[in-house]
């Protein structure tokens, strides 16, 4: 889909695209949002440059997302998408700077870019120029990250509240589960923010923004505002470890208690079962077994040899 959008009185304000379209002076954002081939053709033709395709924007080395050509800055950063969902992921968002115009090519619906369009569609001060565009773009990023690491350390604090709480219900599988999802989200973030802290730093050198002291200002304050977030992911991810080792020491912990409970009960049933066992024999010949009290001297016996067991386990401590 291809959107293109100016900066008018009211805010945003979107403008028809026909085949014959030329793009119009006060043009400030173009958005490609999983664009099909003629698309990106009509945005190629309009801003003179040529667009990176979708594996050119997967790339994995810095030098193919972070470049200057045809006196345009291209910039790709991995963004944080489904966050909330059973399986978060990082899909790579590209930003052309182009003649002050700001040109997005995604195939994700990042929920950053929903907010800053309709702030700005609200407020024309959100949006004057295709760089304005572009650093509320990565403010509304940097923000919804922030928005994801809170609610992730949310969601840390109540597991360690249900691991080490004494009446625990539910076993520990819930609870792991809980904590693989924080683990997921929390290094993708971390990922995330890496990959757009390197943006920001190549945005800085960009002719659009080098110009500006307000934009320039704006990018630095979100370098430190990504510097802090990232501090605090690696903070989350250690403390996330850390529950994770507990949970398997807490498993290991109850195993033995259940383990060592079995082992003192076979331990303690052992001689009633031999004595159990010996006059369950059947000879003919048995002197016990014509005596009256008999059966009442074997039952005195197991439970003297249950008994003598269970005294000797709890003077130690066992029990």
């Amino acid at each position: 889909m291809l959107r293109v959008l100016r900066c008018g009185g009211g805010g945003l304000e979107s403008v028809e695209v026909d085949p014959d379209w030329v793009l119009p002076a006060d043009v400030a954002w173009i958005d490609l949002a999983s664009p099909d081939r003629a698309e990106e053709l009509l945005a190629e033709q309009a801003l003179g440059v040529q667009l990176p395709t979708r594996e050119e924007m997967a790339e994995i080395e810095v030098s193919s997302r972070l470049y200057k050509e045809d006196g345009a800055t291209f910039m790709t950063a991995f963004v944080l998408i489904h966050a909330d969902e059973a399986e978060p992921s990082l899909e790579p968002i590209t930003f052309v700077l182009a003649k002050r115009r700001l040109v997005t090519i995604r195939y994700a619906e990042p929920r950053a870019f929903m907010a800053y369009a309709a702030q700005a569609g609200r407020d024309s001060d959100f949006c004057q120029s295709g760089v304005d565009a572009f650093v509320g773009l990565l403010d509304a990023l940097v923000d919804r990250m922030a928005d994801i690491l809170e609610k992730t350390s949310a969601e840390v604090e109540l597991t360690s509240a249900d691991i080490f709480r004494p009446t625990r219900r539910g076993g520990f599988k819930p609870l792991l589960r809980r904590l693989g999802h924080s683990q997921s989200v929390t290094a993708k973030t971390r990922s995330s923010l890496v990959s757009v802290a390197r943006l920001l730093s190549f945005a800085a050198l960009a002719d659009d923004i080098a110009d500006g002291k307000e934009h320039r200002e704006r990018l630095r304050s979100l370098q430190r505002d990504v510097q802090s977030l990232t501090d605090h992911a690696a903070y989350l991810t250690e403390n996330v470890t850390f529950l994770l080792d507990s949970a398997v020491g807490l498993i290991n912990t109850d195993q033995n208690e259940i383990m060592k409970v079995f082992s003192v009960w076979a331990v303690v049933l052992m001689p009633p079962t031999l004595i159990g066992s010996i006059y369950g024999m059947n000879f003919k010949h048995m002197p016990e077994l014509g005596w009256v009290g008999g059966y009442p001297l074997a039952i005195g016996m197991m439970l003297v040899a249950m008994l003598i067991p269970l005294w000797w386990f709890r003077k130690k401590g066992w029990l």
